[in-house]
């Protein structure tokens, strides 16, 4: 299933969990660190207000503060809540559960993700083509001596955090433009260089 907005998760287990249950941009607050990470909360703010959000926390009372948090931060765009049920268990790397003894979303089966992440509103994104590393590198943004000062003026541009990674930045264009879009775009700031 192929999910248009962008899942919000608390942290890097959680993403492969979803990773490997739906095709779709899964970011990760990093736990409580959203409460102090401001290019975290613009960038949440930003997929809210152009391809949607729906958040998908754990069920225990940290993540409905996260989930809380993440809603006020992004209430000028589009905020889908995915609830997963409290299943009481603990995850299989963890020597013991959780205060709350229920299983966060890592720890959840990928049919159950699904399910809450339809009973959301999630919508399948339409397909097209996704730009590439290798356009990256076609355009100049990886692979060059000039890569990265082209790279930085792309994102001050597109207001993002700079020190997005390859793959977030994919993620990115990808949720905010297409590749003529972008081509366009390079040859403006390559212009203004």
């Amino acid at each position: 299933m192929k999910i248009k907005e962008v899942i919000i998760v608390e942290g890097k287990y959680d993403k492969i969990r979803v990773d490997s249950a739906v095709d779709a941009v899964v970011l990760e607050t990093n736990g409580f660190g959203i409460f102090r990470d401001a290019q975290m909360r613009k960038l949440i703010k930003r997929y809210a207000e152009t391809k949607g959000i729906i958040v998908l926390t754990d069920s225990d009372s940290a993540g409905f503060v996260i989930r809380n948090h993440i809603k006020n931060i992004a209430s000028s765009g589009t905020v889908k809540m995915a609830y997963v049920p409290e299943i009481k268990g603990k995850e299989k790397r963890k020597a013991q559960g959780g205060k709350e003894g229920l299983l966060g979303v890592e720890g959840i089966d990928n049919r159950i993700i699904i399910d809450a992440l339809i009973r959301a509103g999630c919508n399948e994104e339409e397909q097209t083509p996704k730009i590439t590393n290798i356009d990256l590198f076609n355009l100049g943004y990886s692979g060059k001596a000039d890569s990265k000062e082209k790279r930085t003026r792309l994102l001050k541009e597109l207001n993002l955090p700079v020190k997005l990674s390859n793959n977030a930045l994919l993620d990115a264009l990808n949720a905010f433009c297409d590749l003529e879009k972008l081509k366009k775009l390079t040859k403006i700031l390559d212009k203004e260089k």
